[in-house]
This record gives C-alpha cells, sequence and structure tokens, in this order.
C-alpha cells in the first residue's frame, strides 16, 4: 500500500524547488515541445492569395502555393503535422455536399501539393460536410433534419478521396454516429491500411466555434444549431462513451474539442484510456485570447505559453493550434 509521508512546515518549505530556475526546471512535472504542435490552415482557391481571418487576428486563409510555404516553415520549426480545412466558393457548396466527394477538390489539391514539397510533415484532413453544404451543417439535412446514416455514407467517401489525395490522418470531425467504423472498413479496403484516423470523439456544442465558421465561410446561411449531433457541454460520461465506440471502431487517436473550457474531459480520457489523446485549442478561445493582448490586458507569449502547457498537464498528447508557429517559434529561440 502506497505510503504518504508525513511532511510539514518547517521541515518542508515547497519555496525551496522554486527559488531559482535552474532548480525549477529541475523539479517540473510537464514539457511543451513543437513536436506536441499541429499547426490548423484554411484552404482557398488561386494563386499567392492571403485572406485575413477578421475574427481571428493574425491567422489568414491561404492559397495552395502560400500554403505549401507555410507547411515548410513548420517543418524548419519542428512541427509535425498540419491540419487544413477549406474555404470553397459559394458555387460549390450544396445541399448535399457534392463537393465533398470530388477528388480534385480544394483540400486533395492542397494534399497532393503539400506531400510532394514537404512529405516528412504530416497531413491531416478534416473529414465534416460543413465547409461544401449550402446550409452549414456538417451531414445531410432532410426535411430539417440532419440524416445521420445518409451523411456517413458522404462521409465515408470524403474520406476515401482525401486518402487517395494522400492524407496521412483522416479526422472525422462530424460527430454522425457509426462513422469511424464505416471509414475504417472502407480504408482496408481499398488498400489503405496505414491511414491513420483521429476521431474527434468528445466535440462538444460549443460557442466557441463561431470565428472558425467565419474563416471557411460555413456561417453564410447556418441556421439553428448543431445539438443533435455534437455533444452537451454538461455531460463528461457521455464522452467517455463516445472515445470508447471510436476506438473499438478502429480510431488511432482521440480528440477533445474544444479544448481550454474541457480540459477535466481530456483529463479523464487521457487517464482512462491512455491511448493517443489530442485536443483543439478553437478558434474562439485563441480569439479570446488575442482580443486580450490587442488591448494589452495579457501578455501574448506568456498567456500562450501557459494556456498550451494547461493541456500537456492535463494528459494531451498533442495541441491543435492557431499558436503553433508562434509557439515553436519561441520554443526555438529558448533551445527547446
Amino acid at each position: 500500500m502506497k505510503q504518504t509521508p508525513s511532511r510539514s512546515y518547517p521541515r518542508t518549505r515547497l519555496r525551496r524547488n522554486r527559488k531559482a530556475p535552474w532548480s525549477r526546471n529541475l523539479v517540473q512535472e510537464n514539457e511543451l515541445c513543437a513536436q506536441d504542435l499541429i499547426w490548423p490552415l484554411f484552404i482557398i482557391d488561386g494563386t499567392n492569395e492571403r485572406q485575413p481571418v477578421a475574427s481571428m487576428p493574425g491567422v489568414d486563409r491561404l492559397s495552395i502555393d502560400l500554403a505549401v510555404e507555410a507547411v515548410r516553415e513548420a517543418a524548419q520549426l519542428g512541427i509535425p503535422a498540419v491540419a487544413l480545412f477549406p474555404n470553397a466558393t459559394a458555387d460549390l457548396r450544396t445541399e448535399l455536399a457534392d463537393e465533398a466527394t470530388n477528388p480534385d477538390n480544394l483540400i486533395c489539391r492542397a494534399v497532393r501539393a503539400i506531400k510532394q514539397e514537404v512529405p516528412q510533415v504530416g497531413v491531416i484532413c478534416d473529414v465534416a460536410l460543413d465547409p461544401y453544404t449550402s446550409h452549414g451543417h456538417d451531414g445531410i439535412l432532410i426535411d430539417g433534419v440532419i440524416d445521420n446514416d445518409r451523411s456517413v455514407e458522404v462521409l465515408v467517401q470524403q474520406a476515401l478521396v482525401q486518402a487517395k489525395a494522400g492524407a496521412d490522418v483522416i479526422a472525422p470531425s462530424d460527430m454522425m454516429d457509426g462513422r469511424v467504423g464505416l471509414i475504417r472498413d472502407e480504408l482496408e479496403a481499398e488498400g489503405f491500411v496505414d491511414v491513420q484516423i483521429m476521431a474527434y470523439s468528445a466535440k462538444y456544442a460549443s460557442t466557441f466555434y463561431g470565428p472558425f465558421r467565419d474563416a471557411i465561410g460555413s456561417n453564410v446561411n447556418f441556421k439553428g444549431d448543431k445539438k443533435t449531433y455534437q455533444m452537451n457541454p454538461a455531460n463528461s460520461d457521455e464522452a467517455l462513451h463516445e472515445v470508447l465506440l471510436d476506438l473499438q471502431e478502429g480510431a488511432d487517436m482521440v480528440m477533445v474539442k474544444p479544448g481550454m473550457a474541457y480540459l477535466d474531459i481530456l483529463s479523464r480520457i487521457a487517464t482512462q484510456f491512455q491511448c493517443p489523446t489530442f485536443a483543439y485549442q478553437v478558434s474562439g478561445e485563441y480569439a479570446m485570447l488575442m482580443a486580450a493582448v490587442e488591448k494589452g490586458l495579457l501578455d501574448k507569449n506568456q498567456v500562450m505559453m501557459e494556456c498550451l502547457m494547461s493541456f500537456k498537464r492535463a494528459g494531451a498528447n498533442g495541441i491543435l493550434t492557431y499558436f503553433a508557429q508562434d509557439a515553436a517559434r519561441l520554443l526555438r529561440d529558448k533551445g527547446l
């Protein structure tokens, strides 16, 4: 039986270990490095095109050629992977998300270009229909209701065209029931046995996604909410059930989204399943911090690193964050 030593002041002074930088570093429990970071990139059509995202200071939508340059910089900074999200033009957004399964769509072209030029960086592709639906939902809308099974049929084909384009990781973020297993079956049947699945297993119906929807343009015609398929923020045990199902269906990694407001969920999942567990510091969390930075209320570097460390402390193996580039530069300058 584990014994807890009896410790008391003044024999025990916890400030002793904090007295100097070398000592604080020596007893530090968690480390953050560039290899913990995944950089989300928003992709647009065109050449040499850069569009600032108004709701996300410092974040741009990039044409494929500029995205390739961004990924090249990611490699130089030690960032191991990027996650791609498209901003499709309005004419490509339809009721049935037809463009999602086009093997020559914006994301597939971006994947091919990146893997040709910077093959050592992992490419993660989002599997969800909201960038391609005229109504902005993640699935197929029939008579005002998201049809789970019909949506999954399209999601499976979307995942397959991304795998054929060269994606390293398929990341279903749609929260439809059963989609991980059916995607895994299709990948296996088509010979893509080494393509990984990073399941957005615990994705909550959160207000923190607003700037992201602005970045991909899905907010233009969006009505209603996503509460019938994304999780209730009040629930914790349900997240464990979702993770268990996704692992049983063949997920290699699982995701908690949002991140900062759901660190308790992240910690429970990492502790219980001891599987590769990731967190997404989402657009609203990023925008909230940047708003405070721009008002001079917070120091950007300090708050950025403190928040990223909180994910590691809670048990994340990696973090999707719009701060990835800035954080990696800072870590490089510190020799980490």
